[in-house]
């Protein structure tokens, strides 16, 4: 059985950092168009998509910074984080077969209410940096360690 472990407030210094991997497909886009509800066609209509600024289909731009809560949610801090605030700059476009490298920073803290402050980076496989942003939540102060979810098979019917 895999497991989730926090960190809670205290353990969490300055300067630690958390970062995690993933490469976009057509499958991600497809789903995320359909849980987000974004069907713009520079995601999903490469016909379009050539005609536009990037001449190609983009990902849509919070798939990227979904992992930044992924990464508070289940690393750093993980479980009995509460996200409050998030701040992005989309640098560049992420294509298909893109793989991204996002990194939280822990750059400060707040000990009256637990507020932890990071800086997020994430760069593709060429070490270009395609987004950059601050987050900030409250840390717990609780040690946590819960059971990891396995998540359903997610499948796509295009209709």
């Amino acid at each position: 059985m895999e497991y989730l472990i926090n960190f809670t407030y205290d353990e969490i210094e300055i300067g630690q950092q958390s970062s995690l991997e993933r490469t976009l497909t057509q499958r991600d886009i497809l789903l995320f168009a359909g849980v987000s509800g974004d069907i713009n066609p520079i995601h999903l209509d490469p016909e379009f998509a050539k005609s536009t600024f990037f001449g190609k289909v983009i990902a849509h731009g919070m798939w990227s910074g979904i992992f930044v809560s992924t990464i508070l949610g289940t690393q750093l801090p993980g479980p009995g984080t509460i996200y409050l605030e998030q701040q992005f700059r989309f640098r560049r476009p992420v294509e298909i077969g893109d793989t991204l490298k996002v990194t939280l920073t822990v750059t400060e803290k707040e000990p009256e209410k637990k507020l932890i402050r990071f800086d997020s980076t994430i760069v593709n496989q060429n070490g270009v940096t395609v987004v950059t942003g601050h987050t900030l939540v409250i840390a717990p102060t609780e040690k946590l360690r819960v059971v990891k979810p396995i998540l359903p098979k997610v499948t796509i019917d295009e209709g």
